[in-house]
């Protein structure tokens, strides 16, 4: 078994290695520093020892004749288990609707990026140290993909895959493959029209899979839309907001402070359901404006605006806004 794991682990990219040891480095500083407990540092080293066996595994079968490039933890994990064994899956990890996006395709544009999440939104403490390297490894990843395999971009009709869309694109502006948007949005009016998804991660496997079968046969993305779509990229890649949505079929920067508005009202409204307006849980509120939005920027965003109105004097708090379940707030004005 020791041999097995070396091989394992000379197989690992500098890159990989790297971000595995930085990783458990990391916990083992929470360990000394933190409440982290050794069943927790146990538990998680033995499931990434268990994801390099299967690593391991999956480098033995045929080679991936398909590529498909997802924008959401979720969306990869059932697409992964719709699809055959011989067809890979890479994913962003991240959010585009949200965050500066300003040359997102260089090392600078996404350090400025990490900065920006990192003053503003409320980030797994553990991704946070990885986030460049992640990041740049998925970039990689893509551009490095062999230009005899045909590539299946997934999108929905929001801000965030439009974007990563776009991304990919630009990366991928010098090669070959056949290309392939799949919006999930224009599925669903075929298949299931009654249905309206915000986001892609919100389909389970059967869905994905009726989707890819129904449409896989496609024509390819013509060199004039690719080019289309890559200019569109360049354009938001020379923008300076941290808030996109998606408005008339196009890509629409806005200004931070977009929801605000909306956030109050939804507020409000809960207030009038309460028997006397009184403080609710941030997350209750959060919830709330998630459930009546038809834009995905997802409850990080939102949590953030809340914690500005605080600042400005809109909301009363009563807690800690470390999360947003650790925190009450109430429209100021409300009571009495």
């Amino acid at each position: 078994m020791i041999q097995e794991l070396k091989k394992i682990v000379e197989q690992l990219s500098e890159q990989e290695a790297k971000s595995l040891l930085l990783l458990n480095l990391y916990r083992i500083q929470l360990l000394e520093e933190t409440s982290y407990s050794e069943r927790e540092f146990i538990e998680k080293v033995k499931k990434e020892y268990q994801e390099l066996l299967q690593y391991s595994s999956k480098q033995k079968q045929q080679p991936y004749h398909t590529i498909h490039i997802v924008f959401s933890d979720s969306a990869a994990g059932s697409l992964k288990m719709a699809l055959p064994n011989d067809e890979k899956v890479i994913q962003f990890s991240d959010l585009f609707s949200r965050g500066p996006v300003n040359r997102l395709h260089t090392e600078v544009g996404i350090k400025q990026r990490k900065k920006w999440l990192l003053l503003h939104i409320n980030m797994d403490e553990l991704r946070t140290h990885t986030y460049i390297e992640d990041f740049q490894r998925t970039l990689t990843e893509i551009s490095n993909i062999p230009e005899h395999i045909p590539i299946y971009i997934w999108t929905a009709n929001n801000a965030h895959e439009q974007t990563g869309a776009r991304l990919v694109l630009q990366i991928l502006q010098e090669k070959k493959n056949d290309i392939h948007l799949l919006n999930i949005n224009t599925a669903f009016q075929d298949l299931w029209p009654n249905i309206i998804p915000t986001h892609t991660g919100e389909l389970g496997k059967d869905e994905l899979k009726a989707i890819y079968k129904t449409y896989k046969i496609d024509q390819p993305l013509t060199d004039c839309l690719r080019n289309k779509l890559v200019e569109e990229w360049e354009k938001l890649a020379e923008t300076t907001e941290v808030l996109r949505i998606w408005q008339d079929d196009q890509i629409i920067s806005v200004p931070e402070s977009y929801f605000d508005a909306f956030i109050i009202e939804r507020a409000r409204y809960l207030h009038n359901e309460q028997t006397k307006p009184d403080f609710m849980k941030s997350a209750r509120l959060i919830g709330e404006v998630l459930g009546n939005s038809d834009q995905h920027v997802g409850d990080a965003f939102f949590e953030y605006r809340v914690r500005q109105l605080i600042l400005q004097g809109v909301f009363e708090i009563e807690g800690v806004p470390k999360a947003m379940r650790f925190y009450s707030v109430k429209l100021r004005g409300e009571l009495g």
